[in-house]
């Protein structure tokens, strides 16, 4: 009968998709802009890559623009990723353009899936995998059952390199520092917290403090800005984009030395 061909159908492929990720190059935590730019260009470099995010439609808060107006604005740095990803783009003023969010978020995850990541709705990270004082992993479960609180067992993802791309939150880099007496990579060796915004600033730190912050464990976007203590942005993305390709070649790097 179709109907049990058509639940057959989704279980079965589901389940083949979920085994092929038990094992990856990279795990990225949160699915904002900068881990999506950050999971295509790994995959396009032939690496395994899987992005977990908690909410039904990855993107964070691009979807959105600014108080819900649709569009954003970006600045002549980050024009070649934009090309990269087919999204259209309108000059506006000296050297700042402006992009439909949705066209750009769509387009983003578009192009990463079809470069070969495989993306994750509806996974929240509650824990890392810790070994020999490195991060080597995810601990995952279904969004859902943390929200209703339910004692459930989580499932174990092996990584060599996890990537926080959690947002203002920066949950990966707390979860290590708080359960694990480790020291981070900033001035105070735990996460740092943002500052109130400064645009220009902030788009510059932002890629700055792109980087591994703990063996086995990197951060990007405004994970990156919350760990080391650097300025908000607001919904200008072009420092968001730059932030996931840097993370991204520098653990291309890192696993070509390996």
């Amino acid at each position: 009968m179709i109907e049990t061909k058509v639940s057959a159908g989704i279980i079965r492929t589901y389940f083949e998709k979920m085994e092929n990720a038990l094992n990856l190059d990279v795990a990225i935590v949160g699915g904002g802009p900068s881990g999506i730019v950050a999971a295509y260009y790994l995959a396009k470099a032939g690496l395994r890559v899987a992005q977990f995010d908690r909410k039904l439609s990855p993107g964070g808060g691009m979807w959105g623009g600014a108080m819900m107006f649709n569009q954003i604005v970006i600045q002549e740095a980050a024009l070649p990723i934009v090309k990269d990803f087919d999204i259209r783009y309108e000059k506006y003023d000296e050297g700042l353009y402006t992009m439909d969010s949705v066209e750009s978020t769509a387009s983003l995850l578009y192009h990463a899936v079809h470069a070969g990541a495989t993306v994750f709705n509806c996974y929240s990270v509650e824990d890392v995998v810790y070994k020999n004082d490195a991060v080597a992993g995810v601990v995952v479960n279904w969004t859902p059952v943390l929200r209703e609180g339910l004692h459930v067992d989580p499932l174990n993802i092996l990584a060599r390199c996890v990537v926080d791309g959690t947002g203002h939150d920066s949950e990966i880099c707390r979860t290590v520092a708080a359960k694990n007496g480790a020291r981070l990579d900033t001035e105070t060796g735990g996460v740092v917290g943002e500052r109130s915004l400064d645009v220009t600033t902030g788009e510059e730190e932002v890629v700055r403090c792109t980087k591994e912050v703990y063996p086995g464990l990197y951060v990007c976007g405004m994970a990156a800005s919350a760990v080391s203590g650097t300025p908000r942005m607001g919904p200008i993305f072009g420092g968001m984009l730059l932030s996931g390709k840097k993370v991204a070649d520098l653990i291309i790097e890192r696993l070509k030395q390996n």
